[in-house]
């Protein structure tokens, strides 16, 4: 047997938990938890040691974040969709769920925006403004990586790069997806609802 022959023969890359770049992807994620787990200890620590009314402006509103959440929710499904459907070859339901959770991504940024344009205090008004726009404003960088990583696979997944056996990228996207909504909603909880509870 040829040197050649020998080669192509051999695996470029393992598959699921096998494979060096799902578990690069792993401690990315348990990095960036991390990260987000130190962000929500300052703020429930500075909020326990906060004197009267906390927050100072009153708890955040919900007509835009309760739907953002559904949002992010629902683009996990599409992820979800679109990663089983190349796991069975399907070219174009991987397309159209890449397609549809970028734009649903893209939606939640938008609406972010939105509502950072309503708020009535900035990140420099007080400790609780800084909290907020610090921890909603990393969680957006994070949802803007994941898209453009879903904009990265996108144009290989159009120019037919994956199949049912390769498709580790697409793997490696949802992942980093469905923690950027996970995580959304941890600071939703801890933004938005547990003020409510206090």
């Amino acid at each position: 047997m040829t040197t050649a022959a020998i080669a192509t023969e051999l695996p470029r890359d393992g598959r699921g938990r096998h494979a060096l770049g799902w578990w690069g992807m792993v401690f990315l994620v348990v990095n960036e938890a991390t990260f987000f787990a130190y962000l929500l200890f300052s703020y429930f620590y500075v909020a326990s040691a906060a004197r009267g009314t906390w927050p100072p402006s009153g708890s955040p509103e919900l007509k835009i974040a309760l739907p953002n959440t559904i949002i992010l929710l629902i683009s996990s499904g599409t992820m979800v969709w679109a990663e089983r459907g190349i796991t069975r070859g399907d070219q174009e339901r991987l397309r159209i769920g890449l397609l549809i959770t970028f734009l649903l991504g893209a939606l939640f940024i938008v609406l972010q925006g939105i509502e950072y344009g309503n708020k009535m205090f900035t990140p420099q008004s007080d400790v609780y403004g800084s909290l907020f726009f610090t921890i909603t404003g990393f969680h957006g960088a994070h949802v803007v990586a994941g898209l453009l990583m879903n904009l990265f696979v996108q144009v290989r997944a159009w120019a037919g790069h994956f199949t049912a056996r390769r498709h580790l990228a697409v793997s490696n996207v949802a992942l980093y997806w469905h923690f950027v909504d996970v995580v959304w909603l941890f600071v939703f909880a801890s933004l938005y609802i547990a003020p409510r509870l206090a």
